[in-house]
């Protein structure tokens, strides 16, 4: 049976660093590349091009940054709590830059920090259930302090898009597996956190309905 594997602190935070570095070089790139056909007088005719490129390079490049800084990052919120509200704020920047709806049901609360990280780790999941976008609702049920949260993604055929479990996930999420990477820490991370608020994860796929829930571990008899 596999076990549930530990990641050193300092191995945790490599593989976290390089997420954000991969997540960052493409949109810091074409920054880049806008601003050097801006600098190129032969590339004149590209000038409206090369801004928009940039705009919209910037625009990315910034909602990734306010996402990691809240999702893996220490923040700057103070104390040992998340405001919801910041949550929000900052989960909406990012969906604003991917194809699916974020659709906000909490009330103004204060959550602890890793159930805090813990929402924003499941959106980005749920973000990519419905990649070619949808619908995705987030809420909060359950005593303060013992809240549970529950986030259900849906997606539209007709408009050709479509839901799915992103692959691996589930066993991430378990952190029953041989091995993981950089490229599979969110998701491993998003286990974690959970595990650390004293949650159970659980994912499930039925009708195009992607419906991530985690929930209060129930005590042993």
């Amino acid at each position: 049976m596999v076990e549930i594997i530990e990641l050193s602190a300092p191995d945790l935070a490599a593989m976290l660093v390089s997420k954000v570095c991969h997540d960052l070089i493409n949109p810091v790139g074409a920054v880049g590349n806008g601003l050097q056909a801006l600098d190129d007088p032969a590339q004149a005719s590209m000038k409206d091009l090369a801004q928009d490129l940039i705009k919209n390079a910037a625009k990315q490049s910034l909602a990734k940054l306010e996402f990691a800084r809240l999702a893996y990052g220490a923040s700057s919120t103070a104390g040992t709590e998340f405001d919801t509200r910041e949550c929000e704020r900052v989960g909406q920047i990012y969906y604003d830059i991917e194809k699916a709806n974020l659709n906000w049901n909490i009330e103004p609360v204060f959550v602890s920090k890793n159930k805090g990280k813990l929402l924003m780790n499941m959106i980005l999941i749920a973000s990519e259930a419905v990649f070619r976008g949808g619908e995705v609702n987030v809420s909060l049920s359950g005593e303060p302090g013992n809240e549970g949260i529950e986030i259900v993604a849906t997606s539209d055929k007709e408009k050709r898009q479509k839901t799915m479990i992103p692959s691996g996930v589930v066993d991430l999420i378990s952190g029953k597996v041989e091995d993981v990477s950089a490229r599979e820490i969110q998701p491993f991370y998003t286990g974690l956190l959970a595990r650390l608020s004293g949650l159970e994860l659980e994912v499930t796929l039925e009708d195009a309905v992607f419906r991530f829930v985690a929930r209060p571990k129930k005590e042993a008899e």
